[in-house]
């Protein structure tokens, strides 16, 4: 015959044991998980500590990098780093925005504003080619307009991070009646992923000169 194994029932560890035992272990129990509890929020704590850091350095780092852009088919040390273009650029871009909208005719005036408008920030789109739209307008009524604009030499071009006072000498001329004008044209513009956008365009503080 085959004998039966018994099974043992398990043991309670509090049996024989006075009851501030089971009291301790409680609380031991407690103080353990509260422990644990407060490492994990440490552990949180610094995990969002180190993603802070980290996101500082990178967005430090695309700040100081440098982007080359070279507007208009230019040449030489034509960059931006960051959002800072520098001062070769700010000289090249005033140069060909002056030519572009403050120098032309009839003939010229349509194919200069188009690519004038490739360059102008969505956000002023239509509200710059509505302002072209009235020149071509006029030009139309009046064939024998021309415009010619100078940049003066014996003024500074001034410029800040986000516009750029260009003083200026404007010749117009129709049916062969010449008048000259003086002051200055503020370019308001916006440097967006190393790319330059023209925002507006303003005329300030004009006068007629004597001919």
């Amino acid at each position: 015959m085959f004998s039966r194994s018994r099974k043992t029932a398990p043991v309670d560890p509090l049996v024989g044991k006075p009851a501030s035992f089971g009291i301790h272990r409680y609380v031991q129990g407690s103080s353990n998980l509260f422990e644990e509890n407060r490492l994990l929020k440490f552990a949180i704590v610094g995990l969002f500590g180190i993603t802070a850091v980290l996101g500082a350095v990178i967005y430090s780092s695309d700040q100081k990098q440098r982007t080359v852009v070279v507007p208009f088919g230019a040449g030489g040390d034509l960059y931006v780093t960051g959002s800072k273009p520098s001062a070769a650029y700010i000289r090249t871009i005033t140069r060909n925005i002056v030519a572009l909208a403050g120098t032309y005719s009839a003939y010229s005036a349509d194919r200069q504003f188009q690519e004038l408008l490739s360059i102008v920030h969505p956000s002023a789109y239509n509200s710059m080619r509505d302002s072209l739209n009235s020149i071509l307008d006029e030009l139309a009524g009046n064939p024998t307009l021309s415009i010619a604009t100078y940049i003066r030499p014996d003024q500074p071009v001034q410029w800040t991070d986000r516009d750029i006072l260009v003083p200026i000498e404007k010749v117009r001329v129709i049916g062969g009646v010449i008048r000259k004008f003086r002051g200055n044209l503020r370019i308001r513009y916006a440097i967006e992923n190393g790319r330059f956008w023209l925002v507006s365009l303003t005329e300030e503080s004009f006068d007629v000169q004597a001919r």
